[in-house]
């Protein structure tokens, strides 16, 4: 049934355009889902950008999901279509989410339960591999209470030249007294279009650490959003990108404080070269019953090239009267006193360019 749903909803759901707000500066014309083929093709493991003694690990390609390992007492396995909380924060309800909802098959259930403390990470490599084809990725996270651990997923393509369609999204749930650490990184091709919705509900007196890179991808759109929904809920997003050609990379990052004595942190900082584009869009909202909220988010881009543009656009809704929020965003070029300073140290140019970024 929810597959038809979504399915139903992805066919009534235009794609989206510049006339709407939260795509103003991310044109997708010539973009079509459609177009891309669903055909499965293999798993396959190129290399990395990371290095990592783990103690779970997951490959996931268009021909399925392969668990190379998992630590006893936990969860770490194919992702079953009939999980009770599967679609409770991503539902069907934006274009590419219900795309998502309709056609995935590969799917990864990170369950671990209470007071379970994991030393060593656990990683899942998501790859395209199908020139042309599509790759439909779902990850399901339960940290019960007490529970301690870390979760890597890098999304990655078999070749630098591949044109292809990646779809992700990933439901993270952090229960009472829980801290995550979650890592994704998107190293994708340069041809490969990324569209991703990331939700997080973070319990009382938890913690959720996230950690988000994007290098790859030609152009998409990336939703992270985090619900403080326990009292004295705790969530620190910190974001790196660098894109450099004709790159564009979009984040679009939802701070709902809805608990009181909750507190979060973001800052993403960033790096563009030639003609790439970087556009965050961040909004901190602070529910009426959630007094003494701490809230901080802020946003860096550096250009290198006088052709890159960067789109910063934070938000505040605040609802509460007992509140401390708070938001920057800077857009700026090499400092020129700073690479005078590592020049006159013997650094060339390019060296001391790349120290300062």
């Amino acid at each position: 049934m929810a597959r038809s749903e979504a399915l139903e909803a992805y066919r009534a759901l235009p794609v989206p355009d510049t006339a709407q707000e939260h795509w103003r500066f991310t044109d997708l014309r010539g973009f079509d889902p459609d177009s891309f083929s669903a055909d499965g093709g293999a798993v396959v493991r190129p290399e990395s950008m990371l290095e990592l003694d783990v103690a779970g690990l997951a490959f996931v390609g268009e021909g399925g999901v392969e668990i190379e390992r998992a630590p006893e007492g936990i969860t770490f396995a194919p992702l079953s279509e009939d999980h009770e909380l599967l679609h409770e924060l991503v539902g069907w309800d934006e274009k590419f989410a219900a795309h998502n909802a309709a056609e995935w098959r590969h799917g990864l259930l990170v369950h671990v339960p209470k007071d379970v403390v994991l030393e060593r990470p656990l990683y899942v490599r998501i790859a395209n591999s199908v020139e042309g084809g599509s790759l439909f990725w779902r990850l399901l996270v339960i940290a019960e209470e007490g529970a301690r651990f870390s979760l890597i997923e890098e999304y990655t393509s078999a070749t630098p030249e591949l044109s292809a369609y990646s779809n992700a999204v990933a439901e993270l749930f952090v229960g009472q007294a829980a801290k995550l650490e979650y890592v994704s990184i998107q190293n994708l091709s340069r041809g490969t279009w990324h569209f991703a919705t990331h939700h997080a509900r973070v319990g009382r007196d938890a913690e959720l650490d996230w950690v988000a890179g994007g290098f790859g991808s030609k152009k998409g759109k990336t939703w992270i959003e985090n619900d403080l929904a326990g009292q004295g809920a705790q969530s620190r997003v910190t974001g790196a990108y660098f894109a450099d050609g004709d790159q564009h990379i979009d984040y679009d990052t939802f701070q709902e404080h809805m608990a009181p004595s909750t507190t979060s942190d973001f800052a993403f900082k960033g790096a563009l070269r030639d003609t790439a584009t970087a556009v965050w869009r961040g909004m901190i909202r602070v529910e009426q019953e959630a007094q003494q909220t701490d809230a901080y988010q802020e946003s860096r881009a550096l250009m290198l090239s006088p052709d890159a543009h960067a789109v910063p656009i934070p938000g505040l809704e605040i609802l509460a009267n007992d509140v401390r929020c708070t938001h920057g965003a800077t857009v700026g070029r090499v400092d020129r006193d700073e690479l005078f300073y590592c020049m006159a140290r013997g650094l060339s140019r390019a060296e001391a360019e790349r120290l300062i970024i």
